[in-house]
């Protein structure tokens, strides 16, 4: 399951370094899926900074700088994928 978390306001190709604004809750481990036109990848966020400030969690309605593993563009959406628990065996 995917669930929005934001959309790209801008990309630093040279950093790979995607700035994103966002509608909903966000922490450093989580996997993400970004698509766009020519978006379509998944990725754990690995590295993110608000401010200039490296931070674990960040909350709707703030814009949050993330490392990104290919090239985005502005207006891609960016979702968080919903990992469900495994329930125990038995």
């Amino acid at each position: 399951m995917e669930i929005e978390v934001g959309k790209i306001e801008h990309y630093y190709s040279h950093l790979n370094v995607a700035v994103m604004s966002l509608l909903d809750g966000l922490k450093l481990g989580d996997r993400i899926h970004i698509r766009g036109h020519s978006t379509d990848f998944t990725q754990r966020v690995t590295s993110m900074e608000v401010d200039h400030h490296s931070v674990l969690w960040v909350k709707p309605g703030d814009n949050v700088a993330i490392k990104v593993q290919q090239p985005v563009h502005v207006h891609d959406i960016v979702y968080r994928i919903v990992e469900e628990e495994l329930e125990p065996a038995g």
